[in-house]
């Protein structure tokens, strides 16, 4: 549980600095390929063996490739859902996205929860409803026409690309781990370097070092977010690890939220805290 605890703080410490540069100046692009290209040094300077990178399974290669692709797809539907439905709805399906992993798991790789396990699972979504339904209402959209199927396209790519973390760990071989990574990073900045391309020749917007530099910032704890996930898919079943890392990483997000920006949580979001809390208590049973 202590890999799946710095697992959270990982991802909630990303979540804060894309909290201080939510607004960018430039290539909306540039701080998340910034991102994935500090994911990749790292994923190279901690590789025990670096000739794995040329002799690896294709399991490897395979789950490293269509993990980066569809991390890129979560975004764009991500961004394209945000912009009809909202900032709040779009981010509570994309948190639902660990439906997919579940199902999976439950599925193909034979994970069966017990019965209070399961109600713990089943008390995480209306948790993350409330308190993404908390979020103030300036973070939402025009209030225009909502597009249910993006907001299930948002939901599907995030799930799958966090799948794709239990899919190497069940198919592929574990002394491979940095090389998974480094093909992992390497696509996802790859697409995310012809979407900048694609915002330049649109916008007119270049990559400022400011976005490059934030995304130093927020590769370093996004590479340690999903190095330790799936440590902890190694040694825990996917059904405690998704359900307890993405409510766990909300718990922390509202807590650090509240400690340095100091936002105070709404009452629907201390209902869904205390969804949450139980949830992991059920969960951990």
């Amino acid at each position: 549980m202590i890999v799946l605890l710095l697992a959270m703080l990982s991802s909630a410490s990303m979540a804060l600095v894309l909290k201080l540069f939510r607004e960018p100046r430039g290539n909306r692009y540039g701080l998340l390929l910034g991102n994935y290209l500090t994911c990749i040094l790292i994923a190279l300077l901690l590789m025990p063996d670096r000739t794995l990178l040329f002799r690896s399974r294709p399991v490897t290669l395979v789950c490293g490739a269509v993990g980066g692709l569809l991390f890129v797809a979560g975004l764009v539907t991500m961004q394209s859902s945000v912009r009809l439905n909202g900032a709040s709805l779009s981010a509570a399906f994309a948190r639902l996205g660990l439906l997919v992993s579940l199902a999976l798991s439950l599925v193909c790789f034979d994970e069966r929860p017990g019965v209070l396990q399961l109600v713990g699972v089943l008390l995480v979504i209306p948790a993350m409803l409330l308190i993404h339904a908390g979020q103030p209402s300036e973070t939402d959209g025009g209030g225009g026409a909502r597009s249910f199927p993006l907001l299930l396209l948002t939901l599907l790519a995030g799930g799958c690309a966090d799948s794709m973390a239990k899919v190497f760990e069940q198919l592929g071989d574990r002394a491979e781990d940095g090389a998974y990574f480094f093909w992992l990073f390497l696509t996802a900045a790859v697409f995310t370097a012809l979407l900048a391309l694609w915002e330049r020749r649109r916008s007119g917007k270049r990559i400022l070092p400011r976005e490059l530099a934030a995304g130093i910032a927020v590769g370093v704890p996004n590479y340690f977010s999903s190095f330790l996930l799936l440590r902890a898919l190694e040694k825990l079943p996917a059904f405690l690890v998704y359900p307890v890392f993405s409510a766990g990483t909300i718990v922390l997000v509202l807590l650090l939220s509240a400690l340095f920006f100091r936002e105070k949580p709404g009452k629907k979001q201390l209902l869904g805290l205390l969804f949450i809390l139980a949830a992991l208590v059920l969960l951990n049973l």
